[in-house]
């Protein structure tokens, strides 16, 4: 599976110019505000900042190797992990799907059907309701194919047997244990669990793949400097914010040392490609042309019901809902600020991107 949404964000990086390309004529409002120099300058320091604050904000949850407070164990992973569900969410419902619903309703699009429904809010539903199933489906496909190579239960024939071979087992079948020199065999506990946090993983990254790099095109077609000045910051915490999210899931996922470091450098390079790409096409791109607001619209939309699921049922309802939360008040307190903090900070960027 991580191969095949691999697959998926490579050809959404290809097709994405073609996609957005102008078709049509419709006024570009920033026209007064064209400077081409300035514009390049701010876009190359873009790149560097957005690249760096998205490798290290995906990097910093492994540091727990090194920074024993940062393992996923510790109640400060606990709370950073919580502070990105907040960031997530708030990336989904303040910055994804308004940008969704403005571009599907924009005047530039005709009034039947763009006007008379609203697409995003459709979109957003079915993303979220097929991530569902994607989640669902992969689980218990795992779960399936695992329940043939649990241990048998030792039948009356085969303690007899161990017994006339002087080995004494004793078993409470309503206890569960036993006592003996023949160990029973061992059933790895959590499996499934582990299995579903990669699924987490995988998932969530091809939903922040999409709208990064939708960002990323927008920024670098841009030709305003007034309108890439606030993106640069804006979007470097944003990225940052969203790879610590990203990086909590992926460390929990325990993923071979090869696949944590593709996911996290294909994090890390989504935008900065995504600028590249608009740069590229900045002479042919025009953002309120119709075929790019619709790309755009329903682009963000499925993007952010992906998020919105990911973040409300994998992420904060796993950690919330558990047994460690419900038995520490300290942690409720920690992780309720925490998750209130995260999505209060991200919305605020919202004045800004």
């Amino acid at each position: 599976m991580n191969k095949f949404l691999v697959f998926l964000g490579l050809m959404f990086l290809v097709i994405s110019p073609i996609l957005v390309s102008a078709d049509d004529d419709c006024s570009d409002s920033n026209l007064d505000d064209r400077n081409k120099t300035e514009a390049l300058k701010f876009k190359l320091v873009a790149v560097g900042s957005i690249l760096v604050a998205g490798a290290l904000g995906v990097s910093l949850p492994f540091i727990g190797k090194v920074v024993p407070a940062l393992r996923p164990e510790s109640n400060l992973f606990f709370f950073i992990k919580a502070f990105a569900a907040g960031v997530i969410l708030s990336t989904a419902f303040i910055h994804v799907l308004p940008d969704a619903f403005e571009s599907l309703t924009s005047p530039c699009l005709p009034e039947k059907p763009w006007g008379s429904f609203p697409f995003a809010g459709l979109v957003a539903m079915l993303a979220a309701i097929g991530t569902m199933m994607v989640d669902l489906v992969a689980t218990s496909c795992y779960r399936k194919a695992h329940s043939d190579h649990k241990p048998k239960p030792i039948d009356d024939d085969e303690k007899l047997a161990e017994h006339h071979g002087h080995v004494h087992v004793h078993t409470h079948a309503t206890h569960g244990h036993a006592h003996g020199a023949v160990p029973s065999p061992v059933v790895v506990s959590g499996e499934p669990d582990l299995t579903r946090r990669r699924v987490i993983s995988q998932v969530l990254e091809l939903g922040i793949v999409v709208h990064s790099v939708i960002i990323g095109v927008s920024l670098g077609a841009s030709v305003s400097p007034s309108t890439i000045k606030p993106l640069v910051v804006a979007l470097t915490f944003h990225q940052f914010f969203e790879g610590m999210g990203l990086g909590g899931c992926i460390a929990e996922a325990r993923f071979e040392a090869r696949a944590t470091t593709l996911m996290a450098i294909f994090f890390s390079l989504t935008t900065p490609i995504g600028i590249a790409i608009g740069f590229g096409i900045s002479n042919m791109y025009n953002e309120n042309s119709p075929r790019a607001l619709i790309v755009e619209g329903i682009f963000n939309s499925a993007s952010a019901g992906i998020l919105i699921y990911m973040a409300l049922v994998d992420l904060i309802a796993a950690d919330f809902m558990s047994a460690r939360m419900q038995r520490s008040s300290q942690l409720q307190i920690g992780a309720n600020i925490s998750l209130l903090l995260g999505a209060g900070l991200m919305s605020l960027l919202a004045i800004w991107a």
